[in-house]
């Protein structure tokens, strides 16, 4: 199948430091060329892939200091889409829906995946009026705002099994916070945390542009108190150490998450996780086995007291078992075999958790 993967441009693919929608680009083009297909992708010059790459701009928008517009770079690269558009058999989107006006006439052949929080009341008029365009959510959590849309499947987040490094014993005495310091993350959810339960803590996270006031106003003097340590932005080759020689990851989130890639990450290293039940968590967690769902701060403390009774073993399991990168492409396959009208293999379900209508 001739396939192209469009992604954003604010990181490159995969990102060099956060970057959650790109990181999840790469690990399904590379698992699709794996899989024998012929993939192009659309993203910065500084991506690093297996398949055909088309540089769309000469490096990550989020490291060019001279970008002032990113905006008129995405249009330009949808362009360069539109205009190989008969090459491909599918086109699948990862730049939300920038590209519907312009592609409505080919709907039949273009998937969107859906990577953001959709609960926005702007967002309604926009999907009712562009219902006929195919759209993929990464959790079922994530489309409850707009039930009208094109749904035409769920696939969660999967990762290459090599990725992270499983840690049976893991080397540190803490618990880690990963992702972006912004009000719905709750990273002073995690200090509160560690603080009444008496373990350390270590903060690895980005501060967007918009969050620099409430970083400086309401968190920086959070991280004074002993056992909290913030070391700032991560890469993806630092991960493993971080999130694999932590006793669990917190993740006290108060948003609707879409889908909350570093959950997975995390178990990937065989590091239970900590987690508040909003949006995506209860489907990507497993209570009791891939660590604790929890509602209160009370509720948390009393979970880090008994974490290291689940066994490491378990939690990468329950990775392997779900949220694999070969399952993440092959339920992208079925979805694209079913907008293109070719049976499906046999071996494979098609229960409501994964597909559903295509218009």
């Amino acid at each position: 199948m001739k396939i192209a993967q469009v992604s954003p441009l604010f990181e490159s693919v995969p990102p060099k430091l956060y970057g959650g929608t790109e990181r999840v680009v790469s690990y399904l083009t590379e698992e699709l060329v794996r899989l024998g297909h012929e993939v192009t992708l659309f993203a910065s010059g500084d991506s690093i892939t297996g398949a055909e790459l088309v540089p769309c701009v000469p490096r990550a928008l989020r490291l060019d200091d001279a970008v002032r517009d990113p905006w008129s770079h995405h249009i330009l690269q949808l362009e360069r889409v539109r205009q190989r558009a008969a090459e491909f058999d599918i086109i699948h989107y990862h730049v939300d829906y920038l590209h519907f006006p312009a592609l409505r006439g080919a709907a039949h052949k273009t998937v969107t995946t859906l990577h953001g929080r959709l609960d926005l009341p702007d967002l309604v008029p926009l999907y009712r009026e562009f219902d006929d365009m195919p759209v993929v959510s990464i959790s079922n959590a994530q489309r409850a705002p707009l039930p009208f849309a094109n749904w035409v499947g769920t696939v969660y987040h999967g990762l290459p099994a090599n990725l992270c490094r499983y840690t049976e014993t893991p080397q540190g005495d803490y618990f880690a916070f990963l992702g972006r310091i912004s009000p719905e993350k709750r990273v002073d959810r995690a200090i509160e945390i560690a603080r009444r339960a008496g373990v350390r803590l270590r903060i690895a996270a980005k501060v967007d542009a918009a969050d620099r006031t409430y970083y400086r106003e309401r968190i920086e003097p959070l991280l004074r108190q002993p056992g909290i340590e913030y070391i700032g932005e991560i890469g993806e080759h630092e991960k493993s150490e971080f999130l694999g020689n932590a006793r669990a990851l917190l993740f006290p989130i108060d948003w609707p998450e879409p889908f909350g890639l570093v959950m997975i990450e995390a178990m990937s290293c065989g590091t239970p996780v900590i987690a508040w039940p909003c949006g995506s968590v209860p489907e990507v967690m497993e209570h009791g086995t891939s660590g604790y769902v929890v509602s209160s701060i009370e509720e948390a403390v009393e979970a880090v007291g008994k974490i290291d009774q689940l066994p490491r073993r378990k939690v990468r399991e329950y990775f392997e078992r779900r949220f694999s990168a070969r399952r993440m492409a092959e339920d992208y396959l079925r979805i694209y075999r079913r907008l293109l009208g070719e049976p499906l293999p046999a071996d494979r379900d098609t229960t409501p958790a994964r597909v559903y209508r295509v218009a």
